[in-house]
């Protein structure tokens, strides 16, 4: 235990090289600003949700080129897109903050045996999490989804152009996709923690039970342990570290333009560091999520730091839990509910 937390104390300051980051980032600082410019330029920024949660399409495939990174990229924006519109479906009922846990933890499962049968880079159901539970937080109308679907397939399909046409500018090979193996283990373990944090969340009354399933969720994905649990502190650490960046950027009441370009920067810089170090680059993710959210729907920022900081607190104790319970709990799940308990 001892060589753990010593192994997980030197992970929290590692600093790794990232080849091609750049290419990333500004891939996908484009890939969000146009959409979120266009929204605006329509009137209608309460739109702008649907459109981003396209645009991560652009966040896959960073060591992939050509048709390997373009297979990705579309089965993600697939992905993305179908996850915006539930999250619709589900903002459109009265009780949607205790409904979108349950459905929350089937997206997680779901997302996590696609993600690993198409091999997806990020690893993981991450982001379809957020997209659900961010757009699922808010109220909507069932004749809202044909203009989600649109919009987030737009983007995603714009994020998959941008993705790709250097690749074919520069004449990359495609490197071969590896198909990984699908353990039953790793859909229940995404599903638990996003019970788990989720439901602690919601019942705590905090108003965005989304972020504690995000941070639940974010260490998973990562190789190994320690791995992991690094992950599980860079979540809390960074975030409450950005939560001062944020209120440095939430405090002049940009305009919504401002925001967008300040929204774009800061996607650019997160790419650039999310390789690197994690708790680093969520010094600007953090304030990245929050600018969106006031895109879309403006809310005190106060309160907003507050949920932010302490949600992912939960996530991520909920997260590295699950992490060091592991064990048990995969034993308990091989075994089966009537193992030892005679016949059924």
């Amino acid at each position: 235990m001892g060589e753990q937390v010593r192994a997980t104390l030197r992970g929290l300051l590692h600093v790794r090289p990232a080849a091609g980051a750049h290419r990333v980032a500004l891939r996908a600082g484009i890939s969000v600003l146009v959409p979120l410019l266009a929204v605006l330029a329509a009137g209608r920024p309460g739109w702008s949700v649907y459109a981003v949660f396209g645009a991560f399409t652009s966040l896959y495939g960073r060591n992939h080129v050509h048709l390997s990174r373009a297979v990705m990229q579309a089965s993600a924006g697939a992905a993305l897109t179908g996850t915006v519109v539930l999250g619709v479906l589900v903002g459109s009922l009265p009780s949607r903050a205790w409904v979108a846990v349950p459905v929350a933890a089937g997206v997680a499962a779901l997302g996590a045996v696609l993600a690993a049968a198409q091999d997806w880079h990020p690893p993981g159901p991450l982001f379809l999490v957020f997209a659900f539970g961010a757009v699922a937080s808010a109220p909507h109308a069932v004749s809202d989804v044909p203009v989600a679907a649109a919009l987030a397939g737009a983007s995603a399909l714009f994020s998959l152009l941008v993705g790709n046409v250097g690749s074919v500018l520069r004449r990359q090979r495609s490197r071969p996709a590896r198909l990984a193996h699908v353990w039953t283990w790793q859909p229940v373990r995404y599903a638990l923690a996003v019970v788990v944090a989720g439901g602690v969340a919601t019942a705590v009354g905090i108003g965005h039970p989304y972020w504690a399933m995000v941070a639940a969720v974010a260490p998973l994905s990562a190789v190994g342990v320690t791995a992991q649990l690094v992950r599980a502190a860079h979540r809390i650490l960074g975030t409450l570290l950005g939560l001062l960046t944020s209120a440095a950027l939430l405090a002049p009441a940009l305009s919504p333009y401002a925001v967008v370009l300040v929204v774009a920067v800061l996607q650019i810089v997160t790419e650039l560091l999310v390789g690197r170090n994690y708790g680093l680059a969520l010094l600007f993710i953090t304030p990245m999520a929050l600018l969106m959210g006031q895109l879309a729907v403006a809310r005190p920022a106060g309160q907003l730091l507050y949920d932010r900081g302490v949600e992912t607190v939960i996530g991520g104790i909920v997260g590295g839990a699950i992490v060091l319970c592991e064990p048990w709990l995969r034993a308990r799940f091989a075994a089966g509910p009537h193992d030892g308990a005679g016949p059924t």
